[in-house]
């Protein structure tokens, strides 16, 4: 009798997992879908004509705001449309020295002063920088990016052509130095074209603040970040979500090779992890509960995994069972990936996802209850 009921609950077990399995599958396909939908963009012969306004919310990072800045200045884009903001949020290094030297060139330097603490640091700059800006589009990004000469010319024309409210751009890592770093980078195109493909499919989920324009008017008449304040993070996400209700078809995704923002992944497992804390941190506040129960499923469906794998050291059916899970997940995974590293031109990342595949599986498990219980420490400051 009790191994019968051991039996039975294995077959259980197996049934859900192989059904959440084809769910898994669905939702990839589905999103491969959205992936394709968006056509390649380009620019055309035109220059673009909208007033564009920059802008970087910079803490401690005089090792990198020069080189962002060297290449912001550096765009094909017309001078006399394009304003810098860099707002310092309490920099105790060289980065406001830095900003300054840039100031002959047009740049300029708000320093952020609060007479409480906040939470949100950042939403509070970019909203302080956005009431002086004078563009009519806001473009922000961050202070360790990097980018190509046509970017903003790419960005702003696509924001034209297409007569957007919001426009997501890709970003991606570079100039990795280790295996580590390598793997981040796989993991990260994974999102921003999971981010790009909801775009795609006209239900928009995520985003990222490093490459991301939006109206100015739109700002102002969604009251900015208003309601998701209190979080230290989601000026990116959460006001997608924000655009995305009250104008559906107003947002875009700028899929050019031109339109890629470069930056760092993280160098130890420690900032990895608090990272992602923060950005899984968003996921709570989240009004579009389709979203919310996507994410669930596949949380359960990387549960499952682990279930028939620890299960698996005393029942070889259920190995067979999870190994046949990874498969099945590592080749969806692979058909919806080729393209994107393909447009991200890395597609020699491609080598790493088998490993990429099985680590996942534990990194979704933490990340799902860590990112939605605790605080985080980010730029130097314990948040929520």
């Amino acid at each position: 009798m009790y191994l019968n009921s051991i039996s039975l609950a294995l077959i259980i077990i197996s049934i859900l997992s192989l059904l959440l399995t084809v769910c898994y599958i669905i939702i990839v396909m589905f999103f491969l879908r959205g992936w394709i939908r968006i056509p390649y963009y380009r620019t055309g012969n035109t220059s673009p004509a909208t007033r564009v306004s920059v802008l970087i919310a910079a803490r401690n990072e005089e090792e990198n705001i020069g080189f962002t800045l060297d290449d912001i200045l550096a765009q094909d884009f017309p001078a006399e449309l394009l304003e810098i903001i860099v707002v310092d949020d309490h920099s105790t290094d060289r980065t406001a020295e830095i900003v300054l030297s840039y100031k002959d060139r047009g740049v300029r330097l708000i320093k952020l002063e609060v007479d409480r603490a906040l939470n949100s640091y950042k939403k509070k700059a970019i909203a302080e920088a956005i009431g002086v800006a004078k563009g009519e589009i806001i473009i922000t990004t961050d202070a360790d990016c990097r980018m190509k000469k046509n970017w903003l010319k790419t960005v702003v024309s696509f924001f034209e052509e297409n007569d957007c409210k919001l426009v997501s751009a890709p970003v991606a890592y570079f100039k990795e130095n280790s295996f580590f770093e390598r793997l981040q980078t796989l993991e990260f195109l994974y999102l921003i074209g999971l981010g790009a493909s909801s775009i795609g499919n006209k239900h928009p989920s995520t985003c990222n603040g490093a490459n991301l324009a939006y109206r100015k008017d739109v700002f102002f008449e969604l009251k900015g970040f208003q309601g998701i304040d209190d979080l230290a993070s989601g000026d990116d996400e959460l006001f997608l979500h924000k655009v995305a209700l009250k104008y559906p078809e107003g947002i875009g995704f700028c899929k050019s090779s031109e339109a890629i923002v470069y930056t760092y992944a993280k160098p130890t497992l420690k900032e990895f992890i608090s990272q992602r804390k923060r950005w899984a941190s968003k996921s709570t506040r989240y009004k579009n509960k389709k979203i919310v129960a996507l994410g669930v499923l596949v949380w359960l469906f990387n549960i499952l995994i682990l279930v028939n794998g620890i299960l698996g050291i005393f029942s070889t059916y259920c190995m067979q069972v999870a190994v046949l899970i990874l498969l099945l997940k590592s080749l969806v995974e692979m058909f919806f990936l080729i393209p994107v590293t393909r447009f991200a031109g890395r597609k020699q990342l491609m080598f790493y996802l088998p490993l990429l595949t099985v680590v996942h599986v534990l990194y979704i498990i933490y990340i799902g209850i860590a990112g939605n219980s605790g605080k985080y420490v980010w730029k130097e400051r314990l948040v929520r």
